[in-house]
């Protein structure tokens, strides 16, 4: 099977169907489906190896990914932010491939000016091109078949050169076939999709609203106010959003007292943790929503477990501390995933106890251009840290390489930040491992105070924690900051606190 069977199950069942609105222009899902069979050609025809895509999403990007499917090469959107230098070694791993978007700086970087090595097309050459490319007569016969590879993602690599992560037809369609009901939106819902093209995020949010047959309204760029315009104007009903989204998102609505989007029925987040006191509030300013936390990794083909409206919801109300706790949680694994907290050693632990999570599954690749990282078993390690409640609830703790190791004993970063964020005054906490010429490592820990708040003192903060916790997590260092560092997905940049703790 391979994933263009989405768009064409789609467009056979609503070729009229609107399926995608980009900068005001609407295309049909029979267009789409004839856009990416014109892709086909234009891949076939440049003989490459992979379909790039330097771009913001737009049209293109949902063309390119099943143009590729159909054509039988990986799709590998690429970060557009990425400094040239590294944006360049990943361009020459994919020779020879199509590139679509950013043409002049693909150019540039390739060193194959006058070449045959890459296929260039800017994104409106591209959009246009495949529509003039598609056979008019509409009795070729396309049969991607097989279980090859359908998309290739670059991981953010820090101290060494970025893994492909490897993504086959049979993982993604997993993925999509065990959470999606075909055909089940009506035709008035609409997905605002507005996570980069180059996350498993926003390609498993096309597939899913493509398979349900939902409207996809595209945001090529993020700014929370265009973000509310657009979903008014749409009417949207379904988005999903990363943490520093929600959080700028919620900001605008409570300093222009907007009156809520009563269109928007679910919301999905993920990317990153979501402080408790932020997802509170967007659920009072947002009363019909019903919200969802979805954890995954690219490696997972997306959501790997779900924390769902009703959980939420239940947990919003609840008097009982460990029902209000769930809203720390990332639910339970989903019904076709296995899920298992292991020690060092590989032992399963029991509930409560924390330590690496594994996971397995059919949507579950574990596979690098590389190497397999899957076991013997098919289990893949995470390398996310986190415990099971005695429910069956996820709790996560941070990456694994983020514990700090003071004097022998495991702390977790995350346990430290919950007390900090506990303080009124504290907008933003992060806690890292600082080098202890005593104790190996010792803790730091980055503050960020509240608007209209004055910071706590070091003491202050010392004895909170001192409250809340054991002696040992105690703070060796602090230091204040105007804002931590996150990437565009939401993701806490611990390693840029480590070094200014180090500088």
């Amino acid at each position: 099977m391979n994933i263009a069977l989405l768009l064409e199950m789609a467009a056979e069942a609503g070729a009229d169907r609107v399926g995608l609105v980009c900068d005001g222009k609407r295309w049909t899902y029979g267009e789409l489906l004839s856009a990416a069979r014109g892709a086909f050609e234009l891949i076939e025809q440049s003989g490459c190896s992979h379909v790039a895509l330097l771009d913001e999403s737009s049209e293109a990007s949902v063309i390119a990914l099943f143009g590729a499917a159909l054509a039988g090469v990986p799709y590998c959107p690429l970060n557009y932010r990425l400094p040239d230098r590294d944006l360049g070694a990943l361009l020459a791993r994919l020779a020879p491939a199509l590139i679509v978007g950013d043409e002049e700086r693909a150019l540039r970087l390739s060193g194959t000016v006058g070449s045959a090595v890459h296929t260039f097309y800017a994104r409106e050459e591209f959009t246009q091109k495949v529509q003039e490319t598609t056979p008019a007569s509409g009795d070729r016969e396309f049969d991607p078949g097989g279980d090859g590879v359908a998309v290739q993602l670059f991981t953010s690599g820090t101290t060494a050169a970025p893994k492909a992560a490897i993504l086959r037809h049979s993982n993604l369609l997993s993925y999509i076939l065990g959470t999606v009901e075909f055909a089940s939106a009506d035709e008035a819902d609409a997905a605002l999709v507005s996570v980069p093209p180059y996350h498993i995020a926003g390609i498993s949010a096309l597939m899913s609203s493509i398979y349900a047959q939902r409207r996809i309204v595209m945001l090529p760029a993020f700014q929370p106010e265009a973000w509310l315009t657009l979903a008014a104007k749409e009417q949207v009903t379904n988005a999903f959003v990363v943490p520093t989204m929600l959080s700028r998102i919620v900001e605008v609505m409570d300093a222009a007292h907007h009156p809520g989007l009563p269109s928007l029925r679910a919301v999905a987040y993920g990317g990153g943790k979501m402080p408790i006191e932020l997802i509170q509030r967007a659920l009072d300013l947002m009363p019909h929503a019903g919200f969802t936390n979805a954890y995954g990794l690219t490696e997972t083909s997306s959501t790997v477990a779900l924390l769902g409206p009703e959980d939420h919801r239940a947990a919003h109300g609840a008097s009982d501390p460990a029902l209000r706790a769930r809203l720390g949680s990332v639910g339970k694994p989903l019904p076709t995933i296995e899920l298992q907290i292991r020690d060092e050693e590989g032992h399963v632990l029991p509930a409560g106890v924390a330590g690496e999570i594994y996971v397995r599954g059919e949507q579950v690749s574990g596979e690098y251009k590389e190497r397999s990282a899957l076991d013997a078993e098919g289990w893949f390690p995470t390398r996310d840290a986190g415990y099971l409640d005695a429910d069956g609830y996820l709790f996560l703790s941070g990456r694994a390489d983020d514990v700090i190791v003071r004097g022998g004993e495991n702390i977790s970063p995350g346990e430290i930040e919950d007390v900090l964020l506990s303080d009124p005054a504290i907008a933003d906490a992060c806690a890292v491992a600082v080098p202890s010429a005593e104790w190996g490592e010792g803790i730091g820990i980055a503050v960020v105070a509240r608007a209209g708040h004055s910071c706590p003192s070091e003491e202050a903060l010392k004895d909170l924690i001192r409250a809340r916790l054991r002696s040992s997590r105690v703070p060796d260092r602090v230091m204040v900051m105007k804002e931590l560092p996150y990437n565009e997905m939401g993701k806490l940049l611990r390693r840029e606190v480590k070094a200014l703790f180090v500088a």
